[in-house]
């Protein structure tokens, strides 16, 4: 059988293939919600493989082949390889943007509830603040304070107000917080 039609191994599954992002839990038939700078980033990203990474890699797939033996080429293997992991990425993003809506949470005055975009301050039962901007799924960074807008803690703070006390399951069980304050502020980049 020819090469070409085989897979190399277990792990170029196409059903994890869209760049390694299993782990992005956007519901089905849903919009993927995006601040403005979050939808910069993904484009950037997108244009960066397209533009740069991938010309410069086929340039050097091109070489490699070009110098016989492709079988114990490894600047060829490991080229097509890259170049897949690239290819799959491109996909991903460009699946990305296309249902990208971008919301600006700057272009939210004199609203008092919880929606995409907004910075929550909570007080959880031992009286700690903490403070959370509810993102998009591909700009959640638990270190920054960014959830994604599908996490329970967010689902649960949906349409919540200052004072409001919502419960929410947690890995560690369920916890009631109370929301002190809502914000809709520029979410840097």
């Amino acid at each position: 059988m020819n090469k070409a039609f085989t897979r190399e191994s277990d792990d170029d599954d196409e059903a994890g293939a869209d760049g390694g992002e299993a782990a992005s839990p956007l519901p089905p038939g849903t919009r993927n919600y995006i601040t403005p700078g979050g939808y910069t980033r993904l484009l950037n990203e997108f244009q960066h493989l397209m533009d740069v990474e991938r010309p410069q890699l086929v340039e050097v797939v091109s070489w490699a082949a070009s110098n016989g033996d492709r079988s114990e080429n490894g600047d060829y293997i490991y080229g097509k390889r890259r170049l897949r992991e690239i290819d799959r990425r491109i996909r991903f993003l460009t699946k990305r943007l296309d249902i990208a809506e971008v919301v600006d949470p700057c272009q939210r005055t004199d609203c008092d509830q919880v929606f995409f975009g907004a910075t929550v301050v909570l007080c959880d039962e031992q009286g700690e603040e903490q403070r959370y901007q509810i993102v998009g799924v591909d700009e959640t960074d638990f270190a920054r304070g960014r959830i994604s807008w599908v996490s329970p803690i967010a689902r649960a703070l949906l349409k919540a107000r200052a004072g409001d006390r919502v419960r929410f399951m947690s890995p560690a069980g369920w916890r009631e917080v109370e929301v002190a304050e809502v914000i809709y502020q520029q979410i840097d980049s």
